[in-house]
């Protein structure tokens, strides 16, 4: 982050606004909405201060502002317009140690105003870090559209009763979940309605209800990241990822998917590695168990989806068996994700009219089974999933088996992702391709005719969404180096 985002305490303090225009007024304007007393320096005042002059904690001084002013001030704004006049105040607070706001000034600046969303006591706040105002603004306008003004009522009346719910319930955490479950049912539904005596009375019945031992309850929350892009997240996953109290991950997840869990939970990492398991699976597993019985909201973030090779079936049984509760929520698989990104439809009325997922992964002290005769079949796509360690032995087993050695292939790696590569060739070459462009993984295989379609998808390079402007939904651009 360029800077960091704060609410700054105003209430019964001195701000300092240099200018008369409508920049100095809108800034004045917040100061006194957050309860600032505001002294303003300009020879003449727009009209824009029309509604603020008869505030009894508003100051209008005929001149400009001098050293003794940023005495004991919390915050000053030069929006005088005027370069040299910014530039006088800048230096006046600083040589005072005032934090010194500059209108459309960003180096001047020791922080900056961002676009707000106002549903007091709820307050949002957009930056850019004065990259892009104007993109800030049309973020708040989407905001704006979309988060009703009731909930700024809803956000008083949660504060109403915070007190009580303390000595009702002891624990942070605890009440955490209580307030998670009345804002996430018939409370805010209610209150969102325009019922709010209803919601009042559902909340004092759930306040009477809440038990410390029943909100105690620990549970696993098996979350599919997808492949890379947070874009590709459910409103489901993102949910539950601000849910939790603490978080098991493994290295296929990015750090963009990691930002977007609960600031306070806890991480801990579960990594495992081709041919190098930093934590068995038995003790993952284990682990889950162990801190849900702790009472702990415990998220398992997987790449891909869970049930898609990475062995969710197995932690779901460990948890089963504990009587540990758990929600599953699906991902976008791999297969899915990098084939559209990479430009290759996985099914083709022309191509292909079936597809088969299977793991290059060979289970531990074992060798590859993977049922060749199935996959040598003609008109269908083959996606091999954590097949990059041993490619040159499938592609051969593939061809040993019947399998078209001219038949094209692709490896995506780091599919979906800002640094996605395309490398595409045929059975018998695409190893050696992958060898020399340097492929390192995580990739995917893909195999079938569906392949030579990227041509024609992608002529520039990456799939594009057909809606415009600034808000859409392009995908990331993709290298392929044809073999």
């Amino acid at each position: 982050m360029e800077q960091l985002p704060i609410f700054f305490q105003l209430k019964g303090k001195t701000v300092a606004v240099a200018g008369g225009g409508a920049p100095a007024a809108r800034r004045a304007e917040l100061a006194l909405r957050a309860g600032a007393r505001v002294s303003v320096f300009a020879a003449h005042l727009g009209d824009d201060f029309r509604a603020l002059v008869d505030d009894p904690h508003f100051l209008h001084e005929k001149r400009a502002p001098s050293a003794a002013d940023m005495a004991g001030l919390a915050l000053a704004f030069a929006a005088t317009g005027d370069r040299a006049s910014d530039e006088a105040m800048a230096a006046l607070a600083r040589e005072a140690r005032v934090p010194i706001n500059v209108a459309d000034t960003p180096e001047l600046c020791d922080f900056i105003m961002p676009a707000i969303v106002d549903r007091d006591p709820l307050v949002i706040a957009i930056s850019t870090g004065g990259a892009s105002p104007i993109f800030a603004r049309m973020i708040r306008a989407r905001l704006e559209s979309t988060i009703p003004v009731a909930y700024g009522r809803l956000v008083a009346l949660v504060g109403s009763y915070r007190e009580r719910l303390g000595q009702r319930l002891s624990d942070l955490s605890q009440r955490r979940r209580f307030w998670e479950r009345a804002l996430e049912g018939r409370v805010a539904d209610r209150f969102l309605a325009g019922r709010e005596d209803e919601a009042r009375a559902e909340l004092e019945r759930a306040l009477d209800a809440a038990d410390d031992t029943e909100l105690a309850q620990g549970e696993v929350y098996l979350v599919g990241a997808g492949p890379g892009d947070p874009d590709l997240l459910t409103f489901r996953a993102l949910r539950l990822m601000q849910r939790a109290d603490v978080v098991l991950y493994d290295r296929l997840l990015p750090p963009g998917i990691l930002n977007l869990v609960r600031r306070e939970a806890e991480h801990i990492y579960v990594g495992k590695e081709p041919d190098r398991h930093a934590v068995p699976q038995e003790e993952i597993s284990a682990k889950l168990v162990r801190l849900a019985k702790e009472g702990k909201r415990v998220l398992r973030l997987k790449g891909g989806d869970p049930f898609m090779f990475g062995r969710g079936g197995e932690e779901i049984e460990a948890l089963a068996a504990a009587g540990i509760p758990v929600q599953v929520v699906p991902g976008v698989t791999s297969a899915a994700g990098c084939s559209a990104y990479a430009g290759i439809p996985l099914t083709h009325r022309d191509h292909a009219q079936a597809c088969v997922f299977v793991t290059g992964h060979a289970r531990s002290g074992g060798g590859l089974s993977l049922g060749w005769e199935a996959l040598v079949q003609p008109h269908q796509t083959v996606v091999i999933f954590m097949g990059l360690g041993q490619l040159e032995l499938l592609m051969h087993q593939f061809v040993a088996h019947g399998g078209d050695p001219a038949l094209p292939a692709a490896i995506v790696e780091n599919g979906t992702r800002p640094n996605q590569r395309v490398v595409t060739g045929t059975v018998e070459t695409i190893a050696g391709a992958a060898a020399s462009e340097g492929i390192v993984g995580p990739a995917l295989v893909i195999l079938g005719t569906v392949v030579t379609l990227r041509e024609r998808l992608v002529p520039h390079g990456g799939p594009v969404s057909d809606e415009p402007g600034i808000f859409s939904n392009a995908h990331i651009p993709a290298t392929m180096t044809p073999v």
